[in-house]
């Protein structure tokens, strides 16, 4: 069984400025970590293959040349092999673009029967990368999975999906596209031994560029990506209080009408007795 896990590096969203100037992010002195959700992606892969014999797990990842560090961290944890795609032409890429060029890495690998991606990446929240990737590999494709087990054979899989008010149980045919969340698992350390594989001389861990995967030019990169974000802001934290005393009944009434002139409460109450 061949195992694809998508996964992306992202700026820790506890530490993320944005230029107020020009709307983007400020990613100079910003630590990055991979995506949260694509860990619990990597950690199901790695789960499977500790649990079945002849199973090859690859992490695929599309970024700048920094995110090798994100993609040597997803291989000691016990991958295989690992791939970064990393080109000029892919920069700025919305989701569109981003799941042209993954699935373009995805029919050069060629060779595979699950490809796991996080539900959504920290930075952008759109949930869209997965499910686009999956409908241009023509794949059946199953979101927020929860649970997973996969039959004998690995002909198929049954996925228990999240949903807002309990989950579906869901049976689908490999190859298949699946979206991890937080409660499929809890992600492993690096192994000692695999930090220092990640690093050292091997082709273990594997460059890419456009010049490598057959992606067309016009369907990717900043000026050929159809979302265009107008603007990015860091929400205003400022804000006010009002103290309201008098008698059970008047504080009742006084509170009512400053809750009908705020847009957001916070209430802190007081022993009134």
């Amino acid at each position: 069984m061949k195992i694809i896990v998508c996964i992306k590096q992202v700026p820790d969203t506890n530490e993320v400025r944005i230029n107020k100037e020009t709307g983007t992010l400020i990613r100079q002195g910003v630590p990055s970590i991979i995506n949260p959700d694509d860990m619990n992606a990597v950690e199901q892969a790695l789960k499977i293959k500790d649990t079945r014999d002849d199973v090859q797990v690859t992490i695929l990842c599309m970024g700048p040349p920094q995110a090798d560090v994100a993609v040597r961290e997803a291989y000691a944890m016990g991958a295989d092999e690992a791939i970064l795609l990393s080109d000029r032409v892919f920069a700025g890429s919305d989701t569109w673009a981003t799941a042209t060029i993954l699935a373009a890495a995805v029919k050069k690998i060629a060779d595979y029967d699950i490809i796991f991606c996080g539900r959504q990446a920290i930075d952008g929240d759109t949930a869209q990368v997965g499910p686009e990737m999956a409908e241009f590999l023509g794949l059946p494709q199953v979101t927020y999975v929860q649970q997973l087990t996969i039959s004998e054979d690995g002909s198929s899989v049954t996925v228990e999906r999240a949903t807002e008010d309990g989950h579906m149980v869901i049976e689908a045919p490999t190859p298949v596209l699946l979206t991890a969340i937080k409660e499929l698992n809890e992600p492993r350390y690096p192994r000692m031994r695999g930090i220092y594989e990640a690093y050292e001389s091997g082709d273990h861990i594997k460059f890419w560029t456009n010049a490598d995967i057959d992606v067309d030019l016009t369907q990717i990169g900043v000026r050929n990506s159809p979302t265009n974000v107008k603007k990015s802001f860091v929400p205003d934290k400022s804000r006010t209080s009002v103290e309201i005393t008098g008698t059970p009944v008047e504080i009742a009434g006084k509170l009512i009408h400053e809750i009908s002139n705020m847009d957001s409460v916070m209430i802190i109450g007081r022993d009134a007795t």
